[in-house]
């Protein structure tokens, strides 16, 4: 084997159905292995490059290997001809760039997401844009050892004034890396103070150094603008509101009154903050309280409101906790309903991409079922166009927002 072909990784009998589906996730337990080596494999190290194959030896994909992680191997060509070097990366940005210019530009002091991992064919990289800053989250051990090509590429492409690299504690954790805090990408530049920008009408900020994942969560926003179509003169509850979001919109889109709940001061502080800049706060409140402690609270005491919001955090992260995780929601869900008199309306939503949205819908039936009350649709809907769907990848249809009338 010459030093330039890679090492191949074969997978068990019967194991390589998904990957001639191009799915990009190769777990652990669908190699065979000895020990800490892997068939055919000898030693490898985090960011070698790997080529798949089945047990008669044909090929099924290249990528990139982590041993310390239980998703051993991402896959990024299903093309025996296609090499795994800068070009490739290149070539990939260039083109999720692209696919989100299909049908318009947007204007310099807006957000998107400008890469979405699996669903832009690099999986373990996520890029959002924020006025003239990137923030990127790597969620791929192995792509860390071309994390200068990708960085270098974004700021020429995008001519960004700075560039926030994060690396989670649970991606840490699972990827076999050291944690680190939030990083500067772009020497000499400082972010002294959080990065300003519009969304909806709002002027909003983010903080890319000290915020979650990437900063903000983008996916939502056209969820957030129609929803407030239906909110205008309503007494609003918008429960996991975090810092606004659904409640900011709709309170600049005629919402009577909104009251936001979080978990965390930072998000309330946050929200208030956005609330006053944008000259809502007269008709928003927000309370810092667990978000099933707070509506069982005010079902406790009879409160009700003319709508409820539920944008809680992923409560599924495998497979495994799919059941317990359905379980949450009926419960969050059945608080919300209790909450809601005839005609009331409800925004629920789920982030959890093991939680498919059929498994969502039949917990909904669950919910309306032991409360005696008839859920009606009005609307079903995904994640914003610049996070796109991959159908070789079914986890990438993650978000689920339903917008429904309680009769």
């Amino acid at each position: 084997m010459s030093p330039s072909t890679p090492q191949q990784l074969r997978v068990k009998p019967g194991r390589q159905f998904p990957f001639l589906s191009r799915h990009p996730w190769v777990h652990a337990h669908a190699l065979i292995s000895d020990g800490n080596r892997f068939s055919d494999g000898g030693d490898l190290q985090r960011g070698d490059v790997v080529d798949l194959v089945d047990m008669d030896g044909n090929f099924l994909g290249r990528g990139l290997v982590n041993p310390h992680s239980r998703l051993r191997v991402r896959l990024y060509t299903y093309e025996d001809t296609t090499p795994i070097d800068e070009a490739l990366w290149r070539q990939r940005i260039d083109a999720a760039i692209g696919r989100r210019r299909l049908t318009r530009t947007p204007e310099k002091d807006e957000a998107e997401r400008m890469v979405f991992s699996e669903s832009d064919l690099i999986s373990g990289l996520i890029v959002d844009r924020y006025a003239d800053c990137l923030g990127v989250q790597f969620t791929a051990g192995a792509l860390m050892k071309w994390r200068s090509t990708i960085l270098e590429h974004l700021q020429q492409v995008t001519g960004c004034r700075q560039i926030v690299v994060r690396v989670d504690e649970k991606t840490a954790k699972y990827e076999g890396l050291d944690p680190e805090p939030a990083t500067l990408a772009i020497p000499g530049v400082e972010l002294t103070a959080p990065v300003g920008y519009r969304q909806n009408g709002l002027d909003l900020t983010v903080d890319l150094v000290g915020g979650q994942k990437t900063g903000g969560y983008l996916d939502q926003r056209l969820n957030h603008e129609t929803a407030a179509g239906y909110l205008r003169g309503k007494r609003v509850l918008d429960v996991c509101c975090y810092t606004g979001g659904f409640g900011l919109v709709a309170a600049r889109q005629g919402a009577d009154q909104v009251i936001g709940i979080d978990s965390s001061a930072a998000a309330i502080a946050a929200a208030t903050e956005s609330a006053q800049r944008n000259g809502v706060a007269e008709r928003m409140s927000f309370l810092q309280e667990d978000c099933f402690d707070a509506l069982k609270r005010l079902g406790d005491e009879g409160q009700k409101f003319d709508a409820v919001i539920l944008d809680p955090p992923r409560f599924a992260g495998s497979r495994h906790q799919v059941d317990q995780a359905l379980r949450a929601y009926r419960r969050l869900n059945s608080l919300a309903v209790a909450l809601l008199p005839a005609g009331g309306i409800l925004v629920t939503c789920s982030c959890s991409g093991r939680v498919s949205r059929s498994e969502f819908l039949n917990m909904l039936v669950d919910v309306g079922r032991r409360g005696r009350r008839d859920l009606i649709i009005l609307e079903n809907r995904g994640p914003a166009p610049d996070h796109p769907l991959a159908v070789g990848c079914p986890e990438s249809d993650y978000l689920k927002c339903v917008i429904a009338q309680v009769a």
